[in-house]
């Protein structure tokens, strides 16, 4: 997954209400009830036996190593409270829209005498609704990271560079080298 994609993965963990479980035994009780209690299952999930699952689950084991840990609550944040996240998602993608705040190389095709050579450039734009939607579908149907790169482009172009369609008719924005993204809904 590409630079894009975790972003949106992040923006989604960024809507959670309540804080995940603490310790070890909460975050590993939490996963095997998701998995409808299959240790197996979170075992793969989480690259451990399923006699350390077994473990934490009964308190033998009580603190895991650090990778282990990051790993464990990794997996907990990616199943943390599904309804709040999708119901901020729809409500991203139907009214609110999505900000985007970036540090990128932007270059640009206009006419002729303008200055078009790319630079870097920090941004932070509040896309309408109808891009939130169209990343959150395209990041759904498995897009590349390409394909959302563009509709994030788009959204730039039209919004911060073209504002809304009141200037800069016929530009054209290239969107590359991104330093880092961050999203918010």
């Amino acid at each position: 997954m590409g630079i894009i994609g975790e972003s949106l993965d992040q923006a989604a963990v960024n809507t959670a209400t309540r804080p995940i479980p603490k310790s070890a035994g909460a975050q590993m009780r939490f996963l095997v009830k998701h998995e409808k209690g299959s240790t197996r299952v979170v075992a793969q999930r989480l690259g451990i036996s399923q006699r350390t699952v077994e473990r934490y689950l009964t308190g033998q084991i009580k603190r895991p190593r650090p990778e282990l840990a990051a790993r464990l609550a990794g997996e907990v944040r990616k199943d943390w409270q599904p309804r709040v996240r999708e119901r901020a998602k729809r409500q991203a993608a139907t009214s609110t829209g999505i900000v985007i705040e970036t540090r990128a190389r932007f270059g640009f095709t206009a006419a002729p005498g303008t200055s078009d050579d790319g630079r870097i450039r920090r941004i932070t734009q509040h896309l309408p609704s109808q891009y939130a939607a169209r990343l959150f579908e395209a990041q759904a149907a498995g897009a590349s990271e390409q394909q959302l790169q563009n509709i994030a482009a788009e959204g730039l172009q039209e919004q911060y560079f073209k504002d809304g369609g009141r200037r800069a008719d016929g530009l054209l924005v290239e969107f590359a080298d991104i330093d880092y993204i961050e999203l918010d809904y």
